[in-house]
């Protein structure tokens, strides 16, 4: 990877990091970010969606008693920084964030083992390695260059070290459309690059996929159902069913998971 390509995406995240120190937002990312959090996060909630999520890395992360662990891009912790950072050998919360680093570090300062700091994954600055697990919570879609995220990743993996991950798809084309919409006016755009068919092929021809799951395939539309006159348990129950279906088929089918509006995936590093 070029010098230039590095230093480009190492600009990119410098005013990535004054962004979140701020969180200044323009309007229609104001708007957006209020739909993603009042509605896909209420379905998510309301669905057992998103604690089926977490239930499931919590699995993934298996016995962490001799794991080094690295929460990559956790602002101030996310749901399961304080878990990770009281159960492995040894924590490494990371983020482009001052702001966020600092109350992290606050929550962990009784932990020994356990370090947050403020520093670009990407720089040379970055000089721990040999990672067991890296928790990406809502990062890798961060990184417009793909090959230079997949780069630095089997660096700092340890062997057959694993990252589990949970990120944006912008493979179904209804969902591909409103982020073409959206994308001229975002706040954040220059960062925030959701999965699309060629950074999926990219990872799982670098990694070896042990398990994928894709959310609001068939569930996206559950917004409708909360429409409808019925009673709120059916539509519950229906939106569970959607749930289900798409949590089954997207672990064997990409045609299905493509469909999806976002992907958590366990990855380990080739050999």
């Amino acid at each position: 990877m070029s010098s230039s390509e590095l230093n480009k995406t190492l600009e990119v995240n410098k005013k990535q990091a004054e962004f979140y120190n701020t969180k200044k937002k323009n309007l229609p990312t104001r708007i957006w970010s209020n739909i993603r959090e009042k509605t896909l996060k209420g379905i998510r909630r309301e669905l057992n969606i998103l604690q089926g999520s977490y239930d499931l890395h919590k699995s993934w992360f298996g016995d962490l008693e001799d794991k080094k662990v690295l929460d990559l891009g956790c602002f101030a912790g996310n749901y399961h920084s304080l878990f990770l950072a009281q159960n492995s050998k040894q924590y490494v919360g990371l983020d482009l964030s001052e702001s966020g680093i600092a109350r992290l570090n606050k929550k962990i300062e009784h932990l020994p083992n356990a370090k947050a700091i403020v520093q670009d994954f990407l720089s040379d600055e970055f000089k721990e390695k040999d990672f067991d697990i890296i928790y990406a919570y809502g990062v890798l879609h961060h990184f417009e260059n793909v090959d230079l995220l997949i780069s630095k990743l089997n660096e700092k993996l340890a062997t057959k070290g694993r990252i589990i991950s949970y990120d944006p798809l912008e493979t179904s084309r209804p969902i591909w459309l409103i982020r073409k919409l959206y994308r001229p006016f975002q706040s954040d755009a220059a960062w925030e690059w959701p999965f699309n068919r060629k950074t999926l092929r990219k990872l799982d021809s670098n990694f070896n996929i042990l398990e994928k799951r894709g959310v609001l395939g068939y569930a996206k539309w559950y917004f409708i159902v909360n429409l409808l006159p019925i009673p709120k348990k059916t539509k519950v129950n229906i939106g569970k069913k959607w749930h289900q279906k798409d949590w089954q088929k997207s672990n064997t089918s990409m045609s299905h998971l493509y469909k999806c509006m976002q992907l958590t995936m366990h990855m380990q590093k080739k050999q």
